[in-house]
């Protein structure tokens, strides 16, 4: 019918199919959707007037363009200066971006609603109630008054000032000392794994599992301290098998895992992922368990061999969302470069063969660091790794621009980095320093009893 209108009053030469198409050009088009939005009392937004798009192509390709069509639409409402916007994610699934809207008060911030825009046609396609919008914003200000409660639109935040520049290095101590003598800020990314609990069955490192869990948190709280806002903080983790001591005795598997999580949400780590390390099939048999059930097949005796462990991770709490940590880099060059090129890694299941190394019974395999590198830092960024072992986050972070700082108390394990890591740094034209300098000081010795707790 708006069509119609359109031709009418045009020439009355017959009028084909083609030609009929031929009349309805673009800007004809643009005044069709114009009038129908009008008449069902929809918005118009300028993206909508301008868009000349391709069949096949997005009209909103950044968040940006996302962010100015959810403030048209909350202008028309009346909303603008009482919402503002949470990080516009992009749904690959059904093309479309999902922009969450935001109310704050006295520092307090909740969200109230979502808005959903078409990627292809720039059109908003859902969105909550625009009266349980005003609703739940009314009830949020206590007072009910008119306040503006934020500015109209998001201000350019200054650039965060460029972190305590530290070298790479690798010390030999306790890590909760060494981390004592790091500047704040000096810290980007930690990943580790923590030494395992009771490793062997003939002794224990530690008087009991809280002592062990003790700890861990002394040196995640140090962690804490030197990283910077909002940065990531990111453990492999799994639980472990104490075997039984005797034929009457049973064995205990302790979720260690979620233990550690009450250890760093209560330091003041935000969780954020589990991410699923799956080893191949035969990984796991080393353990001992379901053999006792591949013999006899009774019900209750069941016992999967494990084959995954878990890659936890968190956040250091901040009000600040992560678009923050990449707006406000220190130097948004290096942000640009840092970008994750090629395929990736869709799901939070990653399929990894082990590490090996001749010196070390259990490594970090360099394709998980990678990973970890790539996702959770940018390019100069400075890793921290307080339960270092054979090294491996040096090594990847130096092939991949990034600083490091390894900690580990065992000597052989010191004397291993520095070997491979001091010929890693030639050939690559980089620097590492060593604590203490001269490795010929160590004095390694084989003790039965000292267990190899690091993982990697």
């Amino acid at each position: 019918m708006v069509v119609k209108r359109l031709l009418k009053g045009k020439s009355r030469r017959k009028r084909t199919k083609d030609y009929n198409i031929d009349r309805l050009n673009k800007s004809n088009v643009m005044t069709v959707h114009e009038k129908a939005a009008q008449f069902l009392s929809l918005p118009i937004t300028e993206i909508d007037r301008r868009r000349r798009t391709k069949s096949g192509t997005d009209v909103i390709k950044n968040v940006e363009t996302a962010r100015s069509i959810v403030y048209e639409w909350l202008d028309h409402y009346q909303l603008k200066i009482y919402t503002k916007l949470g990080l516009p994610e992009f749904d690959d699934r059904r093309n479309v971006w999902r922009v969450p809207l935001l109310t704050s008060k006295d520092g307090d911030t909740e969200t109230i609603g979502e808005i959903v825009i078409d990627a292809g046609t720039a059109r908003i396609t859902q969105h909550t109630n625009v009266e349980i919008l005003r609703s739940r914003i009314a009830k949020f200000d206590a007072n009910g008054n008119d306040q503006k409660v934020i500015t109209v639109l998001p201000s350019k935040s200054k650039h965060q000032p460029r972190p305590p520049f530290v070298p790479n290095k690798v010390v030999l101590g306790d890590a909760a000392e060494c981390l004592s003598d790091l500047p704040p800020n000096s810290v980007q990314l930690v990943f580790t794994s923590p030494p395992y609990y009771n490793a062997k069955p003939e002794y224990t490192e530690y008087l009991d599992y809280q002592e062990y869990l003790n700890l861990l948190r002394r040196i995640f709280l140090r962690c804490h301290e030197v990283m910077s806002e909002g940065r990531f903080f990111i453990i492999n983790v799994s639980p472990i098998l104490i075997r039984r001591s005797s034929r009457q005795s049973a064995s205990r598997r302790i979720a260690v895992p979620f233990d550690v999580h009450g250890v760093l949400s209560s330091i003041g780590f935000e969780f954020i992922d589990d991410i699923i390390w799956v080893k191949p099939e035969g990984a796991g048999w080393a353990t001992g368990r379901g053999r006792r059930f591949a013999a006899d097949r009774n019900p209750l005796q069941y016992k999967p061999v494990p084959v995954t462990e878990y890659i936890l991770v968190y956040r250091k709490k901040t009000q600040k969302l992560i678009d923050w940590n990449i707006r406000t880099h220190h130097d948004l060059k290096l942000v640009k470069r840092s970008r994750i090129k090629g395929t990736y890694d869709v799901t939070n299941v990653w399929y990894i063969p082990p590490g090996h190394h001749k010196d070390h019974p259990a490594v970090f395999p360099d394709q998980l660091v990678e990973k970890v590198i790539r996702y959770y830092s940018f390019i100069g960024d400075m890793v921290l790794d307080p339960f270092a072992g054979s090294g491996t986050l040096g090594r990847v972070a130096l092939k991949m621009d990034r600083r490091f700082f390894l900690i580990d108390n065992e000597p052989k394990y010191f004397v291993m980095m520095f070997k491979e890591l001091s010929k890693m740094a030639r050939l690559l034209g980089k620097e590492v320093f060593f604590e203490p300098e001269d490795p010929s000081e160590i004095k390694i010795t084989d003790n039965p009893n000292q267990p190899d707790l690091f993982r990697h």
